[in-house]
């Protein structure tokens, strides 16, 4: 059974949006993959939308979402390292990524970012595999 994995960050605009994405991307076997913000926010950055769409990801079409729209008990909550308090989302597994973020810096930033998140996906995957979440 798939696990319901949500990414939460502040504006739901970069790390939690790639994210998302690298998890559909590389885990849709094991994992439903969602994302969702705490501050509403106009659009998806464009740098983290271009550097996705290099790694071979289309986020073309990702639009920043509230916690209020997606479901609101899943099986494991990533937050990005945003230095926000999450309200409560009822989950089984909790933790925090560390993630700096790269909006308002140089593309390569998004890069380094991209490749991080990827890196954690691939990782919470095969913790999934293993039965350890």
């Amino acid at each position: 059974m798939k696990k319901k994995v949500a990414f939460i960050c502040v504006h739901n605009s970069c790390r939690s949006q790639m994210a998302e994405g690298w998890a559909k991307k590389l885990g849709s076997d094991v994992i439903e993959a969602y994302s969702a913000g705490t501050e509403e926010y106009p659009e998806v950055k464009p740098l983290a939308v271009e550097v996705m769409e290099e790694a071979g990801v289309d986020m073309s079409e990702h639009r920043p979402k509230l916690l209020k729209d997606i479901p609101s008990k899943v099986d494991i909550v990533i937050t990005m390292g945003c230095n926000v308090d999450c309200p409560y989302l009822p989950c089984n597994h909790r933790e925090d990524w560390g993630l700096t973020d790269p909006s308002g810096g140089p593309i390569e930033g998004f890069r380094v970012t991209r490749d991080l998140i990827k890196e954690k996906v691939e990782n919470l995957i095969e913790r999934i595999k293993k039965g350890e979440l």
